[in-house]
């Protein structure tokens, strides 16, 4: 006789489920970050420009945002485990087209719509909130710490292959290569839930209410929309740094590798920065985490601002915001799992999402407006000091104590 789900659950230790989580989020974020290094060799072979190439990608960052409360709601519905799965053949499809588009609208069609949508079935969201409901409450902040370091690492290891893959096989075999690597977030997948676990007769009004009484009770909650522009901010920082801190980095007058060891040097010292937000939101109050976490931000980006650009000075930065990088991630998801329940925490936790992505949109866009208008990053990084700033505050109204109480099922 075959286990029901909810045994295959009970009997699957906790590190199990932790470790596949992790190595899943570090292989879709890897792969996706790995994208920006076909830039060159793909546009010189096909005749692209690199504006053209850029726009896929950057379609890509906003689909994954739009659609993201879409497949949170799939995996509410039917499982992490399907929707990670289908996340991961989408995945392997939209590499293998990116390999072998010969034309610009093709490539976009499959690096901007389908690899949108895989990122957002397959990506840390999703998983993050499969595993966060099927772990005890006490575990749940250091798992989410340790799902973000994940991704950290993913960016620190995957992207580096990728690049040995460039150079030493040729951009279409590394994409190749890397359409076979998505495919092992399928076995990684399997240990997640395949449906959600059924809910018992005496279980909690938050069990039972459907999408659209929980994404309503969301909505009309003032923290909800705390959480949403703070992650905006998030969002804005990231991409910001991301697209521009090289670029920015080289008219200063220092090396190009500067600019690419930085980027770097956020991921590594990320790592440690999830994890050690993970194991604070399991100690200290959450709200409290993000409110630090933003204004520290806030004066990082002040000092750097004001500082002499040296490359010391360029790796203390990096370092000091790669411990605040994703940082925002754990105390977040507990934010939304306490304020909201679990029962359809992929969704709303989608939602929340989605404002990171516009922020990242917004901060990659408009950072390159700024420096065409002014010649200078300087009104950027100013905007983004303020931003910080914005963030602190605007946690602080944030509930952080015990859930309302739902209303119970007519």
């Amino acid at each position: 006789m075959s286990l029901s789900s909810t045994a295959r659950r009970a009997a699957l230790p906790a590190g199990v489920l932790i470790a596949c989580a992790v190595m899943g989020a570090m292989l879709a974020m890897g792969l996706r970050q790995s994208f920006g290094l076909f830039l060159a060799p793909m546009t010189e072979a096909h005749a692209w420009t690199a504006s053209g190439f850029a726009f896929a990608i950057a379609l890509q960052v906003l689909l994954n945002g739009v659609s993201q409360p879409i497949t949170g709601q799939l995996a509410d519905r039917f499982g992490g485990r399907n929707v990670i799965i289908g996340g991961a053949l989408l995945y392997a499809t939209g590499i293998l087209g990116m390999a072998f588009s010969a034309h610009l609208p093709v490539f976009t069609f499959f690096a901007g719509l389908v690899m949108g949508v895989a990122v957002s079935a397959a990506g840390m969201p999703t998983i993050i909130a499969s595993l966060t409901r099927m772990l005890p409450e006490e575990m749940r902040g250091r798992a989410v710490g340790l799902g973000t370091a994940g991704s950290s690492a993913g960016q620190f290891l995957v992207v580096p292959l990728a690049g040995l893959g460039i150079s030493g096989f040729g951009w279409q075999w590394a994409l190749l290569a890397m359409a076979l690597a998505a495919l092992l977030m399928i076995p990684l997948a399997l240990p997640l839930s395949d449906k959600p676990a059924p809910v018992a007769a005496n279980a909690p009004a938050a069990d039972t209410e459907t999408a659209r009484a929980a994404l309503s009770r969301a909505l009309r909650d003032r923290s909800f929309w705390c959480l949403f522009f703070g992650f905006f901010v998030c969002g804005l920082h990231v991409s910001f740094l991301t697209v521009h801190l090289p670029g920015f980095v080289h008219s200063c007058g220092l090396p190009l590798y500067v600019g690419a060891g930085a980027i770097s040097l956020i991921g590594l010292f990320n790592i440690g920065g999830s994890l050690l937000s993970g194991e604070l939101t399991q100690r200290w109050r959450r709200r409290e985490l993000l409110v630090c976490i933003y204004g520290a931000r806030a004066v990082v980006m002040t000092g750097f601002l004001l500082a002499e650009k040296t490359t010391a000075s360029v790796m203390v930065f990096s370092a000091l915001m790669g411990v605040l990088w994703l940082s925002t991630v754990p105390p977040t998801v507990a934010l939304c799992a306490r304020n909201w329940g679990t029962r359809w925490l992929a969704t709303i936790f989608g939602l929340v999402f989605l404002g990171h992505q516009i922020g990242g949109f917004t901060g990659a866009f408009l950072g390159g407006v700024v420096f065409d208008r002014t010649g200078s990053y300087d009104l950027m990084w100013t905007l983004g000091i303020l931003a910080a700033v914005f963030a602190a505050l605007i946690h602080m109204p944030v509930r952080d104590g015990a859930p309302r109480a739902v209303p119970a099922p007519a």
